[in-house]
């Protein structure tokens, strides 16, 4: 399905991976769609679409609670799941793999459970590349426990400032919390370098995946977090579903921050205990269809090769930074070694609304504003940037195509 050329660059056999994906023959505004928003959420192929068929038209009964056929073939299916995102991400045990509705669910969970462990004068570590999902939860719990929330800064080019991380460590110092990969600038973080220096300290860390799963592997036991969380509509699956990944130790020594079906081993109104994990954190019916189709894209991923994607993915992002470059006013935001198949972009002082508006008449598909990082904002002086963002069923044509629209657009001002 895959071919090498000369050049050595990965392309696909795209024409056959694009068949898969029929909402790519649409038109917008009467022009091709190309669509370049995959990290708001990627499109879906026919196989993830046929699972969830396959679950509603034959396996549909709720999971873990009943005895008859379906609802055993319906957990099966769910905890299947579960074993394909442990391999996924090298979890040493479906024990530590909590599905959630999402990556932003995941990280509440933890700030919710694990901020029952924080008291006043705490402190947490974050970056200034953060999505609002890792801020936001931590300062909810910070108001509530008078926690000091610290955020690492981010070099002009878009790299973490590693000798100011290492320096904000104090005996005060009780969890960190940060981005395998920026949804603005595609750097890729050196979160196994982090998590570790953070470990002399005695400090678990928290890894928000949503951006790296779709696009490098994951490998929890190596990089050694105490947590990571990820998101299926990222992953070519349904959207709704997540994945929480936590070490044993943590997730033993957590209280659940919701509670209902599922996750009780007995109620009495004097007192309750608790299921044994993953099922502890699971409270209420699952999203057991979704959950089994996300089984179905990560089946996906694996028969392309996370490796072929990220080389294709790789193609796609050069020529579009070579091209883009050569246009007059261009300024791209994010140009780290080894960045993500993301580019953030202003044309002058044109706005990213009206960039964004303009390219979506000519049938370009993305993202503008502040991506949920207004403080990443904030650091570069900026209200908002366009982001195009890069698939495995994206072209080199596509790319030029997009590159002609931003000229034009640019043009026009």
């Amino acid at each position: 399905m895959l071919e090498r050329i000369r050049d050595k660059k990965l392309l696909m056999n795209i024409d056959e991976i694009r068949a898969e994906y029929p909402i790519l023959t649409r038109e917008v505004a009467g022009k091709p769609l190309i669509y370049l928003d995959n990290a708001a959420t990627s499109q879906t192929p026919r196989c993830v679409v046929e699972a969830i068929d396959q679950m509603y038209y034959h396996y549909k009964a709720n999971v873990h609670r009943g005895v008859h056929t379906l609802s055993q073939e319906a957990t099966d299916h769910v905890e299947a799941t579960r074993e394909l995102v442990r391999r996924f991400i090298n979890a040493g045990s479906t024990d530590e793999v909590i599905f959630t509705r999402g990556t932003t669910e995941s990280i509440n969970l933890v700030a919710s459970s694990f901020g029952e462990k924080l008291y006043s004068g705490d402190e947490i570590i974050l970056t200034v590349m953060e999505h609002h999902s890792n801020i936001v939860p931590w300062q909810l719990i910070g108001h509530r426990k008078r926690i000091r929330i610290r955020a690492v800064p981010v070099s002009d080019d878009g790299q973490l400032d590693l000798e100011a991380y290492e320096d904000m460590f104090t005996d005060n110092t009780r969890f960190v919390a940060l981005a395998h990969v920026s949804n603005v600038l595609g750097t890729v973080n050196p979160v196994k370098q982090m998590i570790a220096i953070a470990h002399r300290h005695g400090v678990p860390v928290l890894i928000d995946g949503a951006q790296a799963a779709p696009h490098v592997p994951i490998d929890v036991q190596d990089l050694d977090c105490d947590f990571y969380a990820l998101s299926s509509h990222k992953m070519y699956g349904p959207a709704g579903v997540g994945v929480l990944y936590g070490k044993r130790r943590w997730l033993e020594s957590m209280e659940p921050y919701q509670g209902g079906g599922e996750m009780i081993g007995r109620v009495t109104f004097e007192r309750t205990t608790f299921a044994d994990l993953p099922f502890k954190f699971e409270a209420g019916t699952p999203d057991f269809v979704g959950i089994s189709a996300f089984g179905a894209a990560i089946d996906y991923i694996q028969r392309l090769g996370l490796d072929h994607i990220a080389a294709h993915e790789h193609a796609l992002l050069e020529r579009a930074t070579d091209e883009l470059l050569t246009i007059d006013g261009m300024r791209i935001f994010g140009t780290a070694p080894g960045k993500s198949a993301v580019i953030s972009f202003l044309v002058r002082d044109i706005s990213s609304y009206d960039m964004g508006l303009l390219l979506d008449k000519l049938g370009v598909a993305v993202r503008t504003g502040h991506h949920c990082a207004q403080p990443l904002m904030d650091r570069y002086g900026v209200t908002g940037t366009v982001r195009a963002s890069f698939a495995l069923y994206n072209t080199l044509d596509e790319v030029d195509r997009f590159v002609a629209a931003v000229r034009r657009v640019a043009s026009m001002f």
